[in-house]
């Protein structure tokens, strides 16, 4: 037999490729992380601002007129953050309450399920986000998605429906019919926020 020798051209050759295959993931591991963090100081300074708003109006007119702020004025505050970044972006959720608008699709599904299990296994809900470039229509597009959790302020519309009002469970009836979006407990994962930008 005879041992396996290499050239001092070729062992050059080799570790080159080594260093530059490891610098180039490096690399786009950083600009992975540069989109997360742009994305992120874009597009989350939405989410406090809906809830401001949802708590502003309960205080001041009850949870019944809360509701037109959560079904319409919100979808308005992200479709101008979207106007103005030119993302997309819109809420999600695995039990959804109005399906036209926040039903996920697929990657946002298997997303909001690692969510689940990321919480159920310690982790803060509030921290749950993650992004990746995908390829979609043939154009590489990245996509962000971040864990929205159930807050004071939710629980009037989305806890337990028998300590509901019944004016209000009327409302949200006659409003969403189809609703599974209630049972939560503060703190739980109620949605997300999903980010899909153009690259």
């Amino acid at each position: 037999m005879h041992s396996a020798r290499f050239s001092p051209v070729a062992i050059a050759f080799s570790l080159t490729c080594g260093v530059l295959g490891g610098a180039a993931g490096l690399a786009q591991a950083q600009d992975l992380e540069a989109l997360k963090l742009d994305t992120r100081k874009n597009a989350l300074p939405v989410l406090p601002k809906v809830v401001a708003m949802m708590q502003e109006t309960v205080a001041s007119q009850g949870p019944v007129k809360a509701i037109p702020v959560c079904k319409d004025k919100a979808p308005s505050l992200l479709q101008e953050q979207s106007e103005r970044t030119g993302w997309q972006m819109r809420r999600v959720s695995l039990k959804t309450r109005n399906a036209e608008r926040g039903t996920p699709d697929v990657w946002e599904a298997r997303q909001l399920a690692d969510f689940d299990l990321r919480a159920a296994a310690g982790e803060k809900p509030e921290t749950l986000e993650t992004g990746e470039i995908v390829t979609e229509n043939g154009k590489q597009v990245y996509r962000y998605i971040r864990a929205v959790p159930v807050g004071d302020v939710c629980l009037v519309c989305h806890g337990a429906t028998d300590t509901q009002d019944p004016a209000l469970r009327a409302q949200l009836q006659q409003n969403y019919p189809h609703d599974q979006a209630v049972g939560y407990a503060k703190g739980q994962i109620r949605g997300a926020l999903s980010v899909k930008r153009p690259l």
